[in-house]
């Protein structure tokens, strides 16, 4: 269950010094990235794996810019597309599965604060995130964490994902709610 891995990271400890080390490395690794073109695909994904830490395969596109602060928490299916401007906070841990499609400016972010006023600045909390096979993540949707989007599923422009997608439904609106199913043809 996503609940179960939700990660607490309190301020002034060896975690948050860790996290900010890790910050320091994807940022490193972004700026290279990011003045790279459709042109670099291969080093692209040289990059890109030195990020997430594993070999993505020959099937992955990126268009930079591509946006993280961590990148060591990212796993990535095969056959996996990421337009450009794309921003991923993966603290909490993002699964994307295969042949995903997800479009420019998109946010998914598993990072946040608690809501008491106190604990903001002391506490960061990873909640998890996951992206099943086949969806399509459309322009500009943001995907907020503990949540997990289905098995063939479409997230329509705009939409701020706040729970659970159903597998092959299309979900829109802020917050996103199944507006049908998406059946085969």
């Amino acid at each position: 269950m996503l609940h179960d891995r939700i990660k607490l990271i309190h301020n002034r400890t060896p975690e948050s010094a860790a996290m900010f080390a890790n910050v320091k490395r994807a940022v490193a690794i972004t700026a290279k990235l990011n003045r790279l073109t459709l042109d670099d695909v291969d080093e692209v994904r040289t990059l890109f794996s030195e990020l997430i830490g594993k070999k993505v395969d020959d099937g992955f596109l990126l268009i930079p810019p591509f946006f993280t602060v961590g990148g060591d928490e990212i796993r990535v299916g095969r056959n996996v597309f990421i337009n450009q401007n794309c921003t991923f906070y993966d603290l909490g841990g993002l699964d994307i599965g295969d042949d995903v499609l997800i479009g420019p400016n998109v946010s998914i972010i598993t990072a946040g604060h608690p809501l008491e006023p106190s604990q903001r600045r002391a506490v960061t909390v990873g909640n998890p995130i996951v992206i099943e096979r086949g969806v399509w993540i459309a322009a500009g949707a943001t995907i907020i964490g503990g949540v997990t989007v289905g098995e063939n599923a479409v997230v329509a422009a705009g939409s701020v994902v706040t729970r659970d997608v159903p597998p092959n439904t299309l979900v829109g609106g802020n917050p996103a709610r199944v507006i049908r199913s998406i059946r085969e043809e």
